[in-house]
């Protein structure tokens, strides 16, 4: 476990452009007021953003990853039978059309309804009545 957090830490700090582009735009509740986490240990994987209260993992991906489709189909999903919804990006889209990127996870947050119970991830949201 300790290697995991060891590596998290260390992606932390040594962030891609995009990586860093992206993350101005989603810390500090910037994002729809909803609060990410980067470069988070999520069972025996790193994700690169999540956002726990929607259960949404954004992913980018670099040219490494255009030989190593496989392996993040399998991770995408463990990440699902996890109960997570995956959005992955090329590097090269945050860098010319961030916007765009941006209005994707806008989408997809406003199609999430929130954790449910059976996911492990928290208690669902209450809604009042009028």
């Amino acid at each position: 476990m300790f290697q995991v957090l060891d590596k998290a830490k260390t992606l932390r700090t040594h962030q891609t452009d995009a990586e860093l582009r992206l993350w101005y735009h989603l810390r500090a509740h910037r994002f729809m007021g909803l609060k990410f986490k980067r470069q988070k240990p999520l069972g025996r994987f790193i994700v690169d953003f999540i956002c726990m209260e929607r259960g949404l993992i954004i992913e980018l991906d670099g040219g490494q990853h255009a030989d190593d489709v496989l392996r993040d189909q399998q991770r995408d999903v463990w990440f699902g039978e996890q109960g997570y919804t995956v959005l992955r990006f090329w590097n090269n889209d945050v860098m010319q059309n961030l916007e765009g990127v941006l209005e994707r996870i806008r989408d997809a947050v406003a199609l999430s309804p929130g954790p449910s119970p059976a996911s492990g991830r928290g208690e669902p949201s209450k809604q009042r009545k009028a």
